[in-house]
Order: structure tokens, then C-alpha cells, then sequence
């Protein structure tokens, strides 16, 4: 059995509830736009790709929007953006168990490294706001690195940082998009099943492990 020596982690919908910020954003940007809201159940099933595509879906209302290599109109863009540095952090919180479970990780003395799609600027503000900043060794924004998740590349570049191999470094996530960038770079990968997978079912995926709280992760990464 490989030792993990590092522990890399997805950011909304595995840490953290980012659902109603960007919701209000999206709203706000919409009603930039002289169009109508959007249902926060659809925003929940939209998150995963950062935020260009989180633009494309809302403005298209379906997932396959993300799909199409063209990028989101830029006054729609910096609508959402300029809302959302705004409201972000104002209603997200961690999940349950996340400062537990992340306080316990740190006891093992492994370093923890939070792997997001989401852009540089929204994402050291978020940490600092909702207390998880202290636990980090290292952030990887979507936005600092040519390729972002479900690519392997910026868990292999974390895995770099940290040096430990990619087969030493377990990662939680919440979606397809994180199991797929795990598997590519070699880590173990255990999912939580609470958190946003466009609509689908994480357990359908053959992660190492589906687990309800950053806690019980941990407990399963302390055996390791």
C-alpha cells in the first residue's frame, strides 16, 4: 500500500457552499442583461467549470452550454464578475465536518493543498473569509496554470510543489471533473456525495471511496 503524503482537495461543493454568491451573481448579472432570474437549484447543477462556463450555462439555461469552446460574451462576463467580488464569501460557508475534518489532517502532519477552477482573485478572498486559509500550504487557482481540471495538470503541478508524487497525494473532490483529473495524475481519489456533480451521482463513479464528511475522509486517509 503507497503511504499518502499530502492531501489535495476541491474547493466549491467539497469545502465549501458557494451556491448562494453565485447566485446572486448570477442574478444580478442577468438582471444587467433585462433578462429573468434563474432558480438557485439550476446554479447548483451548473457549478464545476469556473466561472466562464458558469456564464455560458446560466445565459444557454442547460449544462451542454459548457461544452462549446466559445467563450462567454465579455459584457455578460464582467457583469457576473464585478457582482460576484461583491458577494462573495457573504453566504457561503464550509460544509459540515469541513474544519474538523481539515484540522485532523493537519494533526497528521500532511500538507494540504486546495485544487479549484475558480479564478485567483474570487479564490484567496473566499479562504481568508471563511476561515480555511490557515490550514493551506498551497492554492491552485483555475486561473494560474495553462490547463485547469478535469486536465491532471494542476494536481501533478501541486504534487510538484509539495514534493510528493502523485501516487503518494490523495484528493477529494465532488464531481466527474474531479475524479476524472485524479485518476489522470495517478492519485487515489474519494469523493463526497453532497457537493455539486452537475446533477449526477458521484457514487456511480469508481472513486477509492465515497465519503459524507471531510472527517471520515480523513480517517480513511490516516490508515493510509
Amino acid at each position: 500500500m503507497i503511504i499518502v503524503r499530502a492531501v489535495l482537495l476541491d474547493l466549491d461543493g467539497t469545502l465549501l457552499d458557494t451556491v448562494a454568491d453565485l447566485h446572486a451573481a448570477a442574478c444580478a448579472m442577468l438582471a444587467d442583461l433585462g433578462r429573468p432570474p434563474i432558480a438557485i437549484e439550476d446554479i447548483r447543477a451548473y457549478v464545476g467549470r469556473g466561472i466562464p462556463n458558469l456564464v455560458k450555462r446560466v445565459l444557454a439555461g442547460k449544462l451542454e452550454a459548457a461544452d462549446d469552446s466559445t467563450p462567454p460574451p465579455p459584457a455578460a462576463l464582467e457583469s457576473f464578475r464585478r457582482h460576484y467580488a461583491l458577494c462573495n464569501g457573504n453566504a457561503t460557508r464550509p460544509f459540515p465536518g469541513v474544519l474538523e475534518g481539515l484540522a485532523a489532517l493537519k494533526a497528521k502532519n500532511l500538507p494540504l493543498a486546495v485544487i479549484t477552477n475558480k479564478a485567483r482573485d474570487f479564490t484567496a478572498p473566499l479562504l481568508a473569509r471563511t476561515g480555511l486559509a490557515p490550514y493551506l500550504d498551497l492554492v491552485v487557482a483555475g486561473d494560474q496554470l495553462p490547463r485547469q481540471k478535469p486536465d491532471p495538470m494542476p494536481l501533478v503541478w501541486a504534487c510538484g510543489r509539495l514534493d510528493v508524487l502523485p501516487q503518494e497525494a490523495a484528493f477529494i473532490g465532488d464531481s466527474v471533473h474531479d475524479f476524472e483529473a485524479a485518476r489522470a495524475a495517478g492519485c487515489s481519489v474519494l469523493l463526497v456525495p453532497y457537493g455539486y456533480n452537475e446533477g449526477r451521482n458521484v457514487r456511480t463513479l469508481p472513486a477509492d471511496a465515497i465519503v459524507g464528511t471531510l472527517v471520515e475522509a480523513a480517517a480513511i486517509i490516516a490508515k493510509r
